[in-house]
């Protein structure tokens, strides 16, 4: 059988509402699977997913307005970043879809959406955002593969609903097994696949080397620099001390990865000797003056415009500038001299903000360091370079950042440590592992020093009202915390209802003594937050619970902090490359954009993992692994595995014979015949059954498990004769997985998390 989202994508592709007999010969099914075809089909009308059939053309809209689920269309943005909607029942009904309800997606115009309707009025309505529905590219990169009836190109993202033909005349040169670019050269009938011409081979399906390649092709990144860009950049040279001032003597030093490219942020710290401020320090951080060599407006400008930010890759980075000022002239590479623009400040003995002023500079750093060299040092394990740097250079830094991170526990920011994964390269094209990231002390304390400085920069602009891009993050959706809230009380952990500072999240974690079921409510509360984006409009940033945040510390990276610079420059009169007269409304869209660009880049970062983790793990199919169960659906769960951090997914169909419900309240799947529960925080031994190398997608079947107390609530629950009534059952004659995902075993192939 189909799954529901292939179905829905033949339903709502066609013009006329094709008949159970033409679905089933679409689908390749006989006509036993009639009835089963049909139910799925009274599903979706049920659900609001589709309208129900008058003969052959769909139903008017009904009169009392839209249906509570529905499909739209995003015809626009707004100043606000929003995305203005529309669907077919209704063209003149006016639906916003609000970018805090974006859930991390990032929607664009022309995206088709599954949303949920909530009315505001005569014919206006808000939308929140359920899942990305299938729209036809004009370009698609996937893998080329063979089928009973000749090749087909099976698309690398996970959202795609439908294969490619790709006839012989069509393969361009190319042959199975590798990776292309191709053109849709033929729209897709209702009841056939489309059909599509290879435009560029990029390489081996299996070469982690093309992987960052592949991903950038399909989200359309932009790679290549315009000519007039690429002459500023060449012509660019070193800037003299002239005005500017000298920074050369001071101990500054950069603290990075071990694999940065890039160094736009160098820090220095020392204690108040000042009888006013006793036990607080002096702090200097000095960030690459980009402004100097990227004017508004000019063809470097525009470049890093359409970027908005630089893309990292485990491999490789797409700068949001040539490399000839991202690694050259704007990289604070030690013992060279760059320009740079200082935000020197002032923190008393509780770490509060006393003073700032905002310089341009000439600065020489004195060593590049990194977070595990830096950390070895402070943990008593100095190599020869750092070893002369440790009392006057090493221990007022982190004397300034023990100061700044208890003021940062007092005020209650969020602090939610999970888990990231890390793909290390031996050399270029060759993985050597896959690990977790480990957060350090050095990481918290740069961190801490850039958030410093980001507050100064946000308010020496709000205090003198000029018009810039702030770094904020709204409250959290009182839907989300309601869930969060019933998740908690079904688990027993105390938990007071309504609305919520950012310490009481922090309070939260700190009363669950048991990792597991810390990591699972961790999970809770970043899926419970507003997104952060960048406004003209200062609403504070809930998270790091400040009244005033903007990101100044990464021009080489970020185009929102260039902006930022700019701004300085024309508040503290610091010379050229001001920010022009703008206003607000224009500086909205300049933020939605740039928010659009960073989801984008958090995408395509994402996606990119999730494919190397796959062909990390594509010859280690049979083996087992200790693992956590993080999420639950109707089709499955979700588990991660605790050695490498990888996510995969364990189909219903693989838990038993038994039909297992969904009950939506504990987040578990509960046999309905024999009382086995699967839930949030289970500990489990799991088999990687397949690894997809085309869509990073892995699957996994459960060999031992062990129940956490979000199971036994559930089997109590259960055993009262509760149902869930949200969920539905999940046999194994429907498991309900996601499109584009292979069972069978002829194929490396597996399911995909959607």
């Amino acid at each position: 059988m189909p799954s529901r989202d292939e179905l829905l994508r033949v339903l709502s592709q066609a013009e006329e509402r094709p008949r159970t007999n033409e679905l089933l010969k679409a689908f390749g099914l006989k006509a036993t699977a009639r009835p089963l075809m049909k139910r799925m089909v009274r599903e979706l009308e049920s659900e609001g997913l589709i309208v129900s059939r008058r003969g052959r053309k769909p139903r008017d809209v009904a009169l009392d307005g839209l249906p509570p689920v529905g499909v739209v269309d995003v015809t626009a943005i707004d100043e606000n970043g929003d995305l203005v909607c529309q669907s077919a029942m209704a063209a003149a009904a006016r639906i916003l879809l609000p970018v805090e309800a974006l859930d991390g997606k990032a929607p664009t115009v022309g995206d088709r959406l599954l949303v949920r309707l909530y009315p505001r009025g005569a014919e206006r309505y808000d939308a929140h955002l359920m899942r990305l529905l299938p729209r036809l590219e004009n370009e698609v990169v996937g893998v080329l593969e063979q089928s009973e009836d000749g090749v087909r190109l099976r698309p690398t993202d996970r959202n795609a609903k439908m294969e490619y033909r790709v006839g012989p005349e069509d393969l361009g040169g190319a042959g199975l097994g590798d990776m292309v670019k191709a053109s849709v050269v033929q729209s897709p009938r209702p009841l056939a696949l489309p059909r599509a011409r290879v435009l560029e081979r990029l390489g081996r399906a299996d070469d982690p080397g093309i992987v960052s390649l592949a991903v950038a092709t399909r989200l359309g990144l932009p790679m290549a620099f315009s000519a007039q860009a690429l002459a500023l950049a060449a012509a660019a040279t070193q800037v003299e001390l002239g005005k500017r001032t000298d920074y050369r003597n001071l101990d500054l030093v950069t603290i990075d990865g071990a694999d940065a490219r890039d160094f736009d942020d160098a820090v220095w710290a020392a204690a108040d000797h000042a009888p006013s401020n006793p036990g607080g320090y002096r702090i200097v951080v000095a960030i690459a003056d980009v402004a100097h060599y990227v004017r508004p407006g000019d063809p470097l400008d525009r470049d890093a415009h359409e970027r908005g930010n630089s893309v990292y890759f485990p491999d490789r980075v797409i700068p949001m500038l040539p490399e000839e000022l991202s690694n050259e002239l704007c990289s604070l590479k030690p013992e060279v001299e760059r320009a740079c623009v200082v935000a020197e400040m002032r923190i008393d003995a509780n770490g509060s903000l006393l003073d700032q002023r905002f310089r341009r500079g000439l600065m020489r750093s004195r060593a590049r360091l990194t977070y595990e060299r830096v950390q070895a040092a402070r943990d008593g394990f100095p190599d020869d370079e750092i070893a002369p740097l440790l009392e006057p250079v090493i221990g007022p830094l982190y004397a300034a950042y023990e100061i700044l991170a208890a003021a940062r526990r007092k005020r209650g920011a969020i602090d939610l440590d999970l888990p990231e994964r890390r793909v290390i390269f031996a050399e270029p094209g060759q993985m050597a592992e896959v690990t977790r990231r480990v957060r350090l002390d050095s990481h918290m304390l740069i961190e801490e020093f850039m958030i410093l400085a980001n507050v100064a920069a946000a308010t020496v602009l709000e205090e003198a009202n000029q018009p810039a891009l702030y770094r904020v993050h709204d409250k959290p959706d009182p839907l989300k915390l309601e869930t969060l809230s019933e998740f908690l009380e079904r688990v027993g952990v105390p938990w007071t209802r309504g609305a919520k500072r950012p310490g009481d999240f922090t309070a939260l974690l700190e009363k669950i003594s048991e990792p597991a079921m810390r990591e699972t409510v961790s999970g809770f509360i970043l899926r419970s937050q507003a997104q952060a984006v960048y406004s003209p409009r200062n609403i504070g940033h809930f998270g790091l619970n400040l009244r005033r945040y903007a990101h100044f510390t990464s021009p080489i990276r970020r185009y929102s902090d260039l902006v930022v610079h700019r701004a300085l420059i024309k508040v503290c009169r610091l010379g050229e490359g001001a920010l022009p007269e703008t206003d607000v409304e224009a500086l909205a869209e300049e933020g939605a954009h740039l928010s659009r660009c960073e989801r984008r880049a958090m995408e395509a970062e994402r996606a990119a993992l999730d494919r190397l983790v796959a062909l990390y793990m594509a010859d280690k199919e049979g083996s087992r692994f200790a693992a956590k169960i993080t999420g639950c659906q109707r089709f499955g769960l979700f588990v991660v595995l605790d050695q490498i951090g990888a996510e995969g997914l364990v189909p219903v169909s693989s838990l038993g014979e038994d039909m297992f419900q969904f009950d939506e309240r504990h987040h578990a799947l509960v046999g309905r015949r024999w009382g086995k529960v699967f839930a949030l925080g289970d500990r489990v031994e799991v088999v990687l059954a397949l690894a997809d190398t085309t869509t990073g997608a892995l699957l996994f079947r459960i060999v031992e498990h062990k129940p956490g107390a979000t199971a036994e609530l559930a089997r109590d629950t259960w055993s009262k004769g509760y149902s869930a009534g949200r969920g539905g059952a999940c046999g194994r004659n429907r498991s309900g997985r996601p499109a584009n995902i292979r069972m069978g075993r002829g194929k490396k192939s597996a399911p995909r998390r959607k």
